[in-house]
């Protein structure tokens, strides 16, 4: 029996759906049963959310209920913040499970857990040292700032002390942690990272703290194959949010003379819809799946222009498993992911345009990804590195 916690966003978003798949993929490849232990930070307020931060922690006393009702041999964590922190991972320890702690961002050491403010990549959070962030003013409110700085320094090392081992999406993630200073310990390094030469000059020493093991999202649905070719727009799929780029790529199909689709809702709606006035920009919305499926369907090209140190790219390899040519930005994890040939530095709209153009309704790249994504994303790929993990506890 796994007994998964989960502390849910304000806004939910990748981070849920990657704990449904795992809940899935528990259930039906690993054939053991998996509960889910769920809080929602929308429903706590922001006093009882504060004083969970700096008390590392509410009510630890029901993850151990529920680790004897269940029996669970292992608890799988992954956000504790702001409600379960370290308190629920010893609790669990002493109800006699394993704990296994799921880092989706760099939340260990950086308060909006995407190392990007002020409108760039930004490490200079180090270790316990969290006064950059209050200093920039990172979460928005000042009197935030100052709560969420406060709690990280005080409680990393006691939360990483109560892990048996640890989980990123990728071999940058990990990398990342530890340049941001967290206690993190060796990783597992996927092999398929080693043989195609990612790591190639990062091998970066451990510094100690439970094991850290790379295990990729999960891509559920793959197609038959690529319909690139008769694609009719190019396609974005994200969150409308500043680090992910969707301004540059506005300004590359305009420059290219493709016709974009946006698939998503966020803060910079606004803004970006003005931005996006005289070109042939259509906001979709946050659409169901159904519709999703039918927009990729439709599509001859997917852009993921982020800003941001990705810690997996769910929406490229999401893109990648519907068969369409990918055009990337080269930053955090998405070279790890996307072929070389679809990279562009991130913020450059000129040349986005040029390798859209490029890659527009390209089937053949299309179906390479897709072959890609199933080697590293598919169910029959996880769930092995998953597995390893729960074996290498013992429990």
């Amino acid at each position: 029996m796994i007994l998964f916690l989960h502390n849910r966003y304000r806004t939910t978003g990748g981070e849920e759906r990657a704990l449904e798949d795992l809940l899935w993929l528990v259930r039906e490849h690993l054939g053991e049963d998996a509960e889910l232990l769920t809080r929602d930070s929308a429903a706590i307020g922001r006093a009882r959310a504060a004083a969970g931060l700096l008390g590392g922690g509410l009510a630890p006393d029901e993850v151990a209920a529920a680790v004897r009702r269940t029996g669970a041999r292992i608890v799988h964590a992954h956000n504790v913040n702001p409600s379960l922190g370290w308190r629920a991972l010893a609790a669990a320890r002493a109800a006699g499970a394993r704990t296994v702690l799921h880092l989706h961002n760099y939340r260990l050491v950086c308060a909006v857990g995407t190392c990007f403010t002020q409108g760039a990549d930004c490490t200079r959070c180090h270790g316990r040292n969290t006064l950059p962030g209050v200093r920039r003013n990172c979460r928005g409110t000042g009197a935030e700032a100052v709560v969420y700085g406060a709690a990280l320094a005080l409680w990393q090392r006691r939360l990483l002390e109560h892990a048996d081992a640890m989980i990123v999406p990728s071999v940058f993630a990990g990398d990342r942690l530890r340049t941001l200073g967290a206690p993190v310990g060796a990783d597992n390094r996927i092999a398929a990272a080693a043989r195609d030469g990612v790591l190639a000059g990062r091998a970066p020493a451990a510094v100690g703290g439970p094991p850290l093991h790379v295990v990729g999202h999960i891509v559920r649905e793959v197609a038959a194959g690529s319909t690139a070719a008769g694609g009719r727009h190019a396609l974005v799929v994200s969150r409308l949010a500043t680090e992910k780029g969707i301004d540059v790529a506005i300004a590359a199909c305009a420059a290219a003379g493709l016709p974009l689709v946006v698939a998503g809702d966020g803060p910079e709606r606004a803004t970006l819809l003005a931005r996006a006035k005289g070109t042939d920009t259509r906001f979709a919305g946050r659409v169901d799946a159904t519709e999703l499926r039918r927009l990729r369907a439709e599509a001859g090209l997917a852009l993921v222009p982020s800003r941001s140190a990705e810690t997996f790219g769910l929406a490229a390899a999401e893109a990648m498993a519907a068969g369409l040519p990918v055009v990337a930005s080269a930053i955090g994890a998405l070279p790890e992911l996307c072929d070389p040939a679809g990279l562009v530095e991130p913020g450059d709209a000129a040349a986005l345009a040029i390798v859209a153009r490029a890659r527009f309704r390209d089937a053949a790249a299309g179906e390479a990804g897709r072959r890609r994504v199933i080697e590293i994303a598919s169910p029959q790929a996880v769930a092995p590195a998953l597995a390893a993990v729960y074996a290498s506890l013992g429990a």
